[in-house]
């Protein structure tokens, strides 16, 4: 047999596993709700300085352009380093200079096809600037 409503009308609890959680506005924060809950917060640091901007956006526009492409070996090397190199700034503010050499190999070896491209151009450019040559 069920128990009915109380005399408030409102129905019984049949357990404390019914637990209500009422949240109204959050923003940039973490939280988790109930048992055995962890929170993970990740925040983006974003470009340090003008460089690694100029640098992330050049290497956002070279990877729309790769993508119109047929991959090759060559052209998925490029796009690895292409994104590790945007992950790098946009969690750290900057990518590392180990990378940013990784980079320009990989920018060289695509070199038949990423010569012709004006984002190509700019990643070259702005790897230049930042690497000094």
């Amino acid at each position: 047999m069920t128990p009915g409503p109380t005399p408030d009308g409102q129905q019984p609890q049949q357990s404390q596993s019914r637990r209500t959680v009422h949240i109204g506005s959050v923003t940039g924060s973490a939280f988790a709700v109930g048992d055995h809950n962890t929170v993970t917060q990740h925040q983006h640091a974003g470009p340090a300085d003008e460089s690694q901007a100029e640098l992330l956006r050049a290497v956002q526009e070279l990877r729309a352009d790769l993508a119109r492409f047929v991959a090759s070996d060559t052209t998925e090397v490029l796009d690895a380093e292409l994104v590790s190199v945007a992950d790098e700034i946009e969690a750290a503010g900057g990518a590392a200079p180990g990378r940013l050499a990784r980079l320009q190999e990989a920018l060289t070896a695509a070199g038949a096809l990423t010569g012709t491209l004006a984002s190509g151009v700019a990643v070259a450019e702005a790897l230049r600037a930042l690497l000094g040559g």
